[in-house]
């Protein structure tokens, strides 16, 4: 195996040094162009950095989205919940892990997650936990999302059911085992982000014996808040 090349003095760092962080430019302009049934785009001009003489500003149009999260459902045969639904812009039904947005006004990330599940498939969870944050789209959306892994599982009692409307009536549940789930991923097959985020990312932890997970009410990390 090739090193990698050596002139261009790429430095090589612990993975432990390397970690995202929230950071801030000047605006010097910023305006609402179009107002969304669920979101809006906003136009900014923002400030670069210029020590080195080659700053400047540059314009870019931001999805001011508020905010996701989405459930990895695991029953006690390791095996996953997905739901089908048809997804209009990309013209396709994607199999899916339910999910959904952060659009009620002060309902914490957890409760926002448990009333999906309710929702979208029938489920209530004994035990919650983090398994990751993402950001689905950051060169052009503020969108943040969090996957929790939901173990435990009942059935909401039939009275207690949510109505399903819209793409949402046709919903076709199914349980995956989770390791066909991985090669379903890996073989290009399961292409929602938060489907092919979280199918991973759970079969790592599960690989680790779940020490990696984060407690189910852990903060909402900074830099990950909704706009």
């Amino acid at each position: 195996m090739s090193a990698f090349p050596e002139e261009l003095r790429v430095p090589l760092v612990s993975g432990a040094e390397v970690a995202d962080a929230p950071a801030r430019r000047p605006l010097r302009s910023s305006e609402v162009v179009f107002t969304g049934h669920v979101w809006d785009v906003v136009r900014e001009e923002v400030e670069l950095p210029g020590d080195d003489g080659a700053g400047g500003t540059v314009v870019r149009d931001v999805q001011r989205h508020p905010g996701a999260v989405t459930v990895l459902a695991l029953d006690g045969g390791d095996n996953v919940l997905l739901i089908k639904q048809y997804r209009h812009p990309v013209r396709r039904e994607l199999w899916e892990l339910p999910a959904g947005l952060l659009d009620v006004a002060g309902e914490p990330p957890l409760r926002a997650a448990q009333r999906e599940l309710a929702e979208e498939a029938d489920l209530v969870a004994a035990d919650w936990a983090v398994v990751v944050d993402w950001f689905n789209s950051p060169g052009g959306s503020s969108e943040a999302n969090r996957i929790y892994l939901a173990r435990g599982l009942s059935a909401v009692p039939q009275e207690q059911r949510h109505t399903r409307e819209d793409e949402e009536r046709d919903l076709v549940p199914v349980r995956v085992p989770l390791a066909e789930a991985v090669r379903a991923v890996l073989e290009g097959r399961l292409r929602n982000p938060g489907t092919v985020i979280g199918v991973l990312a759970v079969h790592a932890a599960q690989a680790a014996g779940f020490a990696t997970l984060h407690p189910a009410d852990e903060p909402w990390p900074e830099g990950l808040l909704r706009r």
